[in-house]
């Protein structure tokens, strides 16, 4: 597989689907590399899954750029998409050029944004500069403050009109892709025919242009988290576990 491109993955829409995982690592970028993957996220869930915090509230941008650092010499490939994490685009559209520009220097191929209209004028400015952007509604894990919970968008009429709104909104922006997050399956699906740029679903349904899970979750890397869109691709939570057992074992034990 040669290098993956904006292009070719907005001239995949319709024709075949896209995947993307969302990687934090040298160690697991080079195996998705060798997948095959045509898209990684360096996302903020970096807070939940690195960090041990409960939301993704407490990254900062300096984080995710590490991590872009290090994805990016595992998987030169693969394009890469950066989170931008909460408060750093916020407070202004300035701050959010600043930042952006952080993440695009680290290796970065495009940036991710929450929202809908709150975020156009950025997603504006960025794209004016060659920042691509990759816009994100439904559940959206900043606002959980908000939501009060992670449960499923788009329950109501009035939900669904706004998330299809907010949808158009970003794509008019300049938005190049869009990450639909936790809507009902027909909800995706007429948000992935009207828009002309691929959309990306992660507890959408299957009729997005393509899917993103994150490389820890669909390695079963713990069998306590169980959201009913995942389906977990081995048990690495119980091998591992049952590797550093024996380890533990052959140490006591004095074994080489």
């Amino acid at each position: 597989m040669g290098k993956v491109t904006l292009p070719l993955l907005k001239a995949a829409k319709g024709k075949e689907k896209i995947s993307m995982v969302t990687c934090y690592d040298f160690t697991f970028a080079k195996l998705v590399e060798k997948a095959g993957i045509e898209t990684i996220l360096v996302g903020d869930s970096l807070g939940n899954v690195i960090k041990g915090q409960p939301t993704t509230i407490g990254v900062e941008n300096w984080e995710v750029a590490y991590h872009v650092k290090a994805v990016r010499k595992g998987a030169p490939t693969p394009f890469l998409v950066a989170d931008m994490p909460f408060g750093s685009y916020q407070t202004s559209i300035e701050k959010g050029m600043e930042n952006a520009i952080e993440l695009m220097k680290a290796g970065a191929e495009a940036v991710k944004v929450e929202g809908g209209e709150e975020v156009a004028q950025l997603i504006s400015k960025l794209v004016s500069f060659g920042i691509p952007v990759v816009a994100h509604v439904g559940l959206t894990p900043q606002y959980i403050n908000k939501f009060g919970s992670f449960s499923k968008r788009g329950k109501t009429k009035e939900e669904r009109e706004f998330i299809k709104r907010s949808a158009k909104i970003v794509e008019e922006a300049g938005a190049d892709m869009i990450v639909l997050e936790s809507v009902p399956d027909k909800l995706a699906a007429e948000i992935t025919e009207e828009l002309e740029i691929p959309t990306i679903g992660i507890g959408a349904g299957n009729r997005t242009d393509g899917q993103v899970l994150v490389i820890y979750d669909l390695l079963g890397m713990d069998r306590d988290f169980n959201p009913s869109f995942l389906k977990k691709y081995c048990d690495l939570d119980n091998m591992i576990s049952k590797a550093l057992k024996e380890y533990l074992k052959d140490v006591k034990d004095a074994k080489k």
